[in-house]
């Protein structure tokens, strides 16, 4: 028998002296990043001071509801029409006497309408109920108003994407999301207010100003589907048709305190988005809808998607909670972003709590994924990979915007763009992650979350490091959106979900996340938790 060879004492001390080399490395790591997180805790305490003085808090500034259907469902609001316990000409009446007469002069969401239009819809939709001559099967929202960003074409709706150069261009025909919630019987109203271009997590813009969150005017409502977000809580709009590249639903979704939801990536057709023509390869942007209500998603959801691809997300598919694996993070880890805030942890642990009263496995807490720690340059090495050109764009493809130019002409007054618009475009000659790094490690973290996750499991992830800030902070927490955009990158079914308010009355919320293709799964948990009371929409305002 052959004897094992063993290691001698010189060896065995190189290894102990290795060991105990990497062993302090890692703590001084730890130490170093205790510290760093520290001082970027100590520098977003003396932002959000100072911009206390500068601004003066508005809380509950709308006024409440004069009819209770404008805090029901949009599923609520077609069963009654469909029972004709009320007419579509009379539900369309109450939501625009809410965007014209409550609350549109406070918030600035709306930028462009179509309200006699709608009217006239609303009318001919009742008399065809009256004769009989609707299917509802095939009209799941016959007769609810919703609305739509003014990035994504409406036809005669104003169509400039926060561009003054687009100022006056009007949508020549309806994009394919907009079309198809129309087909499903919904009446548009208008379109609401975005970014620049849509990238930026504020929604102001050259053309229209900018928008406020409807619990705090001081505030944030993101972007960029902030506009979208800030109606839909307002009660101004029962639907809102959202797109996410960047966690554009579900920031807003967020901020807003309403629900968020971002599609497995490719189950939609592009066009009429921005510049794009619904023929793009590869692209992180998807839709969803921006609601009150859990139950909305579903229904809003079959709308949207290409109707030829809708089996392939198994929508109909019915999951026993009891069975379900629950996986939460609570401190993803990426240095560029702020710390996530007590209180927000605690809306996390709310929900694996509840969770946990109904499966018969207990919630996991994932720790030290370190791809998490890199989501800002993941998704912004990403971007680069998206159709078209930002600086063509910038100039409605008229040219091409030069980054340095407009940096004088922004210290001079003189630029007709906003600077986070012009920071995109010095950030585009800014060095790149190495490509065989990026995508080792997308791969690396989307085998690893697709393996956790299986079919039948959920993580629960932080919405953002803390509650809507004041306006103009974005500017200080430039990354703080990370945390919503690593699930563009990954392509996964996301819903945002609020989790009721922080002690100074702004929304809390978590995402919930699954693997691809199932955002059934999703849904059911926002069901769910939304029944048990444990989640859900807060209304911005004193209920009478």
């Amino acid at each position: 028998m052959p004897v094992k060879k063993r290691d001698s004492p010189k060896t065995i001390s190189s290894s102990r002296k290795k060991q105990q080399k990497r062993s302090r490395r890692q703590v001084a790591c730890n130490l170093l990043t205790m510290f760093l997180t520290f001082v970027r805790s100590l520098v977003d305490w003396c932002i959000d001071f100072v911009f206390s003085f500068i601004y003066e808090e508005q809380k509950f500034a709308l006024p409440p509801v004069e009819n209770e259907l404008l805090l029901q469902s949009a599923t609520t609001v077609a069963t009654k029409i469909k029972n004709k316990a009320i007419s579509c000409e009379e539900v369309v009446k109450i939501f625009i006497h809410r965007i014209d007469c409550k609350v549109n002069s406070k918030i600035n969401s709306v930028v462009d309408n179509r309200f006699s239009e709608a009217l006239e819809e609303a009318k001919l939709l009742d008399k065809q109920i009256a004769l009989d001559e609707i299917d509802f099967s095939q009209k799941p929202f016959l007769g609810v108003p919703f609305t739509s960003k003014n990035s994504t074409a409406s036809k005669g709706l104003n169509f400039s994407i926060g561009l003054l150069k687009r100022k006056d261009v009007k949508g020549t025909e309806d994009a394919y999301i907009v079309e198809r919630l129309k087909s499903a019987g919904a009446i548009l109203l208008g379109v609401t207010n975005v970014p620049e271009l849509c990238l930026w997590s504020e929604t102001r813009n050259m053309v229209f100003g900018q928008t406020n969150n409807p619990y705090n005017l001081s505030r944030t409502v993101g972007g960029s589907s902030g506009g979208e977000s800030a109606i839909v809580s307002a009660c101004g709009s029962p639907l809102g048709l959202g797109t996410d590249i960047g966690g554009s639903c579900r920031m807003p979704g967020f901020y807003c305190g309403v629900y968020g939801y971002k599609l497995t990536t490719g189950f939609i057709n592009t066009k009429g988005m921005g510049f794009r023509s619904g023929k793009e390869a590869r692209t992180m942007v998807s839709a969803g809808p921006i609601v009150k209500h859990a139950e909305d998603i579903l229904p809003f959801i079959k709308c949207l998607v290409i109707p030829e691809k809708l089996h392939q997300l198994k929508l109909d598919r019915t999951h026993d909670l009891k069975q379900l694996k629950v996986f939460y993070v609570e401190q993803p880890g990426d240095l560029k972003v702020s710390p996530v805030s007590g209180e927000m942890i605690g809306a996390i642990r709310k929900c694996v709590r509840a969770l946990d009263e109904i499966t018969e496995v207990s919630a996991e807490k994932l720790e030290n994924i370190k791809q998490f720690k890199k989501s800002y340059a993941l998704w912004r090495y990403w971007m680069t990979k998206e159709p078209g050109n930002f600086a063509r764009d910038l100039v409605n493809q008229e040219g091409e915007a030069s980054w340095w130019r407009e940096t004088i002409k922004i210290f001079l007054g003189m630029s007709d763009h906003t600077l986070p618009a012009i920071m995109k475009l010095i950030d585009m000659h800014l060095p790149l992650p190495k490509d065989d790094w990026a995508q080792e490690q997308t791969d690396k973290l989307r085998k690893k979350l697709t393996d956790v996750l299986a079919d039948d499991g959920v993580l629960i992830f932080p919405s953002c490091p803390c509650p809507a800030t004041y306006h103009y902070t974005t500017f200080f927490r430039p990354y703080n959106f990370a945390y919503w955009a690593i699930f563009n990158v990954l392509g996964f079914p996301v819903v945002n979900v609020p989790v009721g308010l922080s002690k100074d009355g702004l929304p809390l919320g978590v995402q919930i996340v699954a693997g691809n293709n199932n955002d059934k799964l999703c849904i059911d948990v926002a069901n769910y938790l939304e029944k048990q009371s444990v989640i859900g929409w807060k209304p911005p305002f004193n209920l009478q």
